[in-house]
């Protein structure tokens, strides 16, 4: 109980933090705000990983393989940073740091694809290399 008081805590001070700056009328940016995201998921990723295996496992889908929570880093029109869950082989899940969300359209604006791909680097808009054998088991969304 005490850790989950402390992540709301920690939440809480960020949201309040980002809109008493925004009402002040300083912008912090996309840089520092996405930099804020990523370090929230690396702080809380187990407990958010063991959040998401209890889910699933309630729901009758649990994952057999290793799970873990990594920042899920956009690329494509903007940037956008959230979190993710990727499972597979322990070897594997060990050497990824994040996930890439590649993103397009297709036949004009009729359908827009969205592409989770688990990586070695935190370091999206260089040199991707994706971890062959590790998949994205669930996605989590803020809402603000």
């Amino acid at each position: 109980m005490r850790r989950k008081s402390r992540l709301l805590a920690v939440i809480v001070a960020v949201l309040l933090l980002t809109g008493t700056v925004a009402m002040a009328g300083i912008n912090l940016g996309g840089v520092v705000k996405g930099a804020g995201i990523v370090f929230l998921v690396d702080k809380f990723s187990e407990d958010l990983n063991k959040f998401i295996n209890t889910l699933t496992a309630n729901k009758g889908v649990n994952v057999e393989d290793r799970t873990k929570v990594v920042p899920v880093l956009s690329i494509g029109d903007g940037t956008y940073a959230g979190a993710a869950q990727v499972s597979g082989p322990a070897h594997l899940v060990d050497t990824v740091k994040a996930v890439a969300l590649l993103e397009g359209k297709f036949s004009g604006d009729t359908f827009r694809i969205k592409a989770y791909v688990p990586v070695e680097s935190k370091e999206v808009t260089k040199n991707i290399k994706r971890v062959s054998g590790v998949g994205v088991s669930a996605v989590i969304d803020v809402k603000l």
